[in-house]
């Protein structure tokens, strides 16, 4: 069963290009979330909504430091998304390995 914090489908967090965003600042330092609005020409309050998507798909914590709540980046919610380019990886690289072969079988017969 997962957590209560990932509960949110991943790839539903990801899909809104403000949400990549977020996470590309993130990526950089904590930020809090007034830091974080200040990025984008919504209001807090969507900004806010982003965040809590974010935080329920796991890829961000958030931290109550005196009167600021900061976001900081999760690696769990990374995880299902890393399994799931892999599973192409793995698939492409044996396409790749069959073309691979072929092309060396067509050219011995040549």
């Amino acid at each position: 069963m997962k957590s209560q914090q990932q509960s949110l489908d991943p790839f539903y967090a990801l899909a809104d290009p403000s949400r990549r965003y977020i996470l590309q600042l993130l990526s950089k330092d904590s930020l809090s979330i007034n830091a974080l609005a200040e990025n984008f020409e919504m209001s807090r309050p969507a900004v806010s909504k982003h965040v809590k998507i974010l935080n329920a798909a796991g890829f961000i914590s958030i931290e109550d430091i005196g009167r600021e709540r900061y976001c900081v980046l999760n690696q769990e919610g990374f995880v299902e998304v890393q399994e799931w380019i892999n599973f192409f990886d793995v698939f492409w690289k044996k396409k790749l390995k069959k073309l691979e072969m072929l092309l060396n079988d067509k050219a011995k017969k040549k």
